[in-house]
C-alpha cells in the first residue's frame, strides 16, 4: 500500500524557519513529480511548489524566493524548506505525487494527484 507521510510542521513566529518532510513508500517515488499543496483555514487548496522527477523546480508566486523544494530519490524523501515565513503561511501542508507523464502539473486538490499525504499543520504567529 502507498503512504506520503509528513512531518516537520509546528508553531513558529513570523520570519522564522521550518523544514517538512515526506517519506513515500509504496510507489516507484523516481518516477513521479513531487509537490506541495496547502490548505489554510476556510480556504480552497493551493498548490506552492513541485519537483519533476529531473528536479527541476517550480513554485507559486506567494513562496518563492522564500521556500525551496527538494528531493532524495535514494531515501524516498521530499522536502520544503521554509524561510521568512509570514502569518498567511498558515496552512496544512500536503504533499502529493503525480507519475510523470511530461510538464510537471500544478494541481490545486488531491483530485490531481496518484498520491496525497494527511498533510502537516504549520501556525506562523508570535
Amino acid at each position: 500500500e502507498a503512504h506520503l507521510v509528513e512531518s516537520g510542521g509546528g508553531l513558529v513566529p513570523p520570519g522564522g524557519s521550518l523544514r517538512l518532510s515526506c517519506l513515500a513508500s509504496g510507489f516507484p517515488f523516481g518516477k513521479h513529480d513531487m509537490s506541495w499543496v496547502r490548505q489554510a483555514p476556510g480556504k480552497e487548496f493551493e498548490w506552492i511548489s513541485g519537483i519533476d522527477t529531473a528536479s527541476e523546480t517550480y513554485y507559486s508566486a506567494s513562496v518563492e524566493g522564500r521556500f525551496t523544494i527538494s528531493r532524495d530519490n535514494d531515501k524516498n524523501m521530499l522536502y520544503l524548506q521554509m524561510d521568512s515565513l509570514k502569518p498567511e503561511d498558515t496552512a496544512v501542508y500536503h504533499c502529493a505525487g503525480r507519475y510523470h507523464i511530461g510538464t510537471l502539473v500544478a494541481g490545486q486538490g488531491p483530485s490531481w494527484y496518484h498520491y496525497w499525504g494527511q498533510g502537516a499543520q504549520v501556525t506562523v504567529s508570535s
